[in-house]
């Protein structure tokens, strides 16, 4: 069975969750199955990139993305199936099933209707965006939740869609490689003071992210702390003069702001040696970066939001900070009481240091036992097994 893998990311050009999910699942299927990945950007040697059609270079962001599709599904001709992955894209998966006839597996790694701050980023755009992850989801022949709460969120914002045919399948983490790296040599290189407890965040300047929140609470944290944030890609000049400000603003030493994309041996001793990381998201399905800090033994203060609270066990490997919002974008009707939550959750840890080492211990031990990426490997596997045989539309 050869089974087309198509996303926008895919190693070295990752930089969000979906990225790293598709790279680690490749890497398990192609024990199980013909595996071809299809990817955005330059070439590389385990997958076929697409670069924007010579004609779509000036064109809105967005209508590029959909230029990448039409040139990725025309490849996918002597697939079995086709799984897409983000509406980056979707659209190539449902041209090609409808090109090809091949079932068309999507996995929901986020889902635009949640995310409406992105027509902030691509203006008329994500009037597209939306429409072609609506088109594909909705004659897909299976979606992949990557949590339960993506699930639920999947069958509200598509009420359309069969719940038969929603299938959860976690995310997962290779705890080989995010594994407590004890040395020092990459803090310092940025130059954080090992001798001195750190809060860190990794993430990209986005607004489902949440950094902001995150940066107004940093001046209620415990003055002896050190603020790492690991904080790159702005999805606009806008957010990214926000955040700027906002570090800008804080009266306190210690802050270090890492923008460059780091490599992942760097991240994994930095998360290694942290007193406390902190996903502040306002939107998350799953959180991938959570399990990563898991792995490494650290500590959590997460966002209790979307398919976090599936992955952090509140009390056991780290405290969820609970957020209230009746809004669309997932934001909370009170910041001030989100940020007070989020920094007394930090605090509780950082004054109990011996609590936290036992949060991290617990945390590498669940990330271990329930996320490993050759049982979800499997899964999907059975799944595609399931479809081959049993073609929709």
């Amino acid at each position: 069975m050869r089974v087309d893998l198509l996303s926008r990311e895919y190693p070295p050009e990752v930089y969000g969750g979906a990225g790293v999910h598709v790279e680690y699942l490749a890497r398990e299927l192609r024990r199980l199955a013909d595996v071809q990945v299809r990817c955005f950007g330059a070439p590389r040697e385990d997958a076929t990139a697409y670069r924007v059609p010579g004609g779509l270079e000036g064109a809105n962001a967005a209508l590029q993305v959909l230029g990448v599709d039409l040139e990725m599904a025309a490849d996918c001709q002597g697939a079995s199936l086709v799984h897409s992955h983000t509406w980056y894209a979707n659209f190539a998966g449902h041209v090609a099933k409808l090109l090809y006839g091949m079932p068309h597996v999507v996995t929901t790694h986020s889902l635009e209707p949640l995310r409406p701050w992105k027509a902030e980023q691509l203006g008329g755009g994500y009037t597209l965006s939306s429409w072609a992850e609506r088109t594909a989801l909705l004659s897909a022949d299976a979606v992949i939740a990557v949590s339960e709460g993506m699930r639920r969120d999947v069958l509200t914002a598509y009420p359309e869609i069969s719940p038969d045919l929603v299938r959860v399948i976690h995310n997962g983490i290779d705890t080989n490689e995010y594994a407590p790296d004890l040395g020092t040599d990459a803090l310092a290189r940025y130059g954080i003071d090992p001798a001195r407890p750190y809060v860190v965040f990794v993430g990209r300047i986005t607004r489902q992210k949440g950094l902001a929140h995150l940066l107004r609470a940093a001046p209620a944290f415990g003055k002896d702390a050190q603020l790492v944030l690991c904080a790159g890609a702005p999805d606009t000049p806008e957010i990214e003069a926000e955040i700027t400000g906002l570090v800008e603003g804080l009266d306190r030493d210690g802050v270090l702001w890492i923008s460059a994309m780091l490599p992942r041996p760097d991240v994994i001793q930095i998360l290694s040696h942290a007193a406390v990381f902190v996903c502040p998201s306002v939107y998350e399905p799953m959180g991938i970066v959570n399990l990563e800090a898991m792995a490494c033994g650290t500590a959590v203060v997460a966002t209790a939001t979307g398919g976090i609270p599936e992955v952090v066990a509140d009390g056991d490997t780290g405290l969820l900070v609970p957020i209230h919002s009746s809004s669309p974008t997932g934001e909370p009707d009170d910041p001030e009481a989100f940020a007070a939550a989020i920094a007394e959750r930090v605090n509780t840890l950082l004054t109990d240091p011996a609590r936290a080492a036992a949060m991290g211990r617990a945390g590498r031990e669940r990330a271990v036992e329930h996320f490993s990426w050759t049982r979800i490997a499997e899964r999907t596997n059975a799944l595609y097994q399931s479809l081959t045989g049993n073609r929709r539309g």
